[in-house]
């Protein structure tokens, strides 16, 4: 698991943001996002400075772009 701030999150994942690299995402209830890529790979992250507001703001861009999200119920 990588721990990480909400921008260093996004740039890393900027390159990968379309169903065509990024097969599913899961936000657990501990908030952290696991990301399930098409070749297999998966990639666990802990974002450590922002609130829940935020991190709507960065599932609806995952759905905007194709990218199935699943929430944990007490996410």
């Amino acid at each position: 698991m990588k721990t990480c701030g909400l921008q260093d999150f996004m740039e890393e994942l900027r390159p990968w943001l379309d169903q065509d690299h990024i097969r599913r995402v899961e936000l657990d209830d501990r908030g952290r996002f696991t990301l399930y890529f098409n070749d297999g790979m998966k990639n666990v992250y802990a974002i450590d400075d922002c609130g829940s507001s935020q991190i709507a703001e960065v599932l609806k861009t995952l759905r905007e772009r194709g990218i199935e999200v699943e929430e944990s119920k007490g996410a």
